[in-house]
């Protein structure tokens, strides 16, 4: 993470009613925290798995040491994915007993609202950022959601 994205999120932190704000990113994990005026911030690197070499007439398939981590290859994700635009609770209707926005198998179009996070008392009303069809919903109704975390896939 570069020193101006860190300078600008401890200034954001500094000047908003957030008391703590932790970002993990593919290059590292900050966590900055504001308590009695003073701003405490961490960069911790993410761990780098390096693959060895297989020896000569070796298998290509080789088996991981001991301890190490086993990474299992990842699926290539079907459609559109719809991400969280920030730290909230996900609803799915407007209210309890409404209707809900989508559910699977709703047609949507761009633009249209799918969803609603709630976000320090208000109520952001969240839109489809690609036409299509809801193939799935990945929160339940109520759940705390993060920042970039999957909400719906769209085909």
């Amino acid at each position: 993470m570069d020193l101006r994205k860190l300078k600008t999120l401890i200034d954001l932190v500094s000047d908003s009613n957030v008391s703590e704000l932790e970002i993990t990113e593919a290059e590292g994990k900050v966590r900055i925290v504001k308590g009695g005026g003073a701003i405490v911030h961490s960069y911790a690197p993410a761990p780098v798995y390096a693959q060895q070499p297989a020896p000569a007439g070796a298998p290509a398939a080789a088996v991981a040491p001991a301890g190490a981590p086993v990474v299992a290859p990842v699926a290539a994700e079907v459609g559109h994915t719809v991400k969280s635009p920030m730290v909230g609770t996900f609803y799915r209707s407007s209210s309890p007993g409404a209707k809900a926005f989508v559910e699977i198998g709703s047609a949507v179009k761009e633009g249209e609202t799918i969803c609603i996070i709630e976000a320090m008392k208000i109520l952001n009303e969240i839109e489809a950022d690609k036409s299509g069809t809801i193939t799935r919903i990945l929160c339940d109704n109520g759940q705390a959601v993060e920042y970039g975390q999957p909400l719906f896939t769209i085909e």
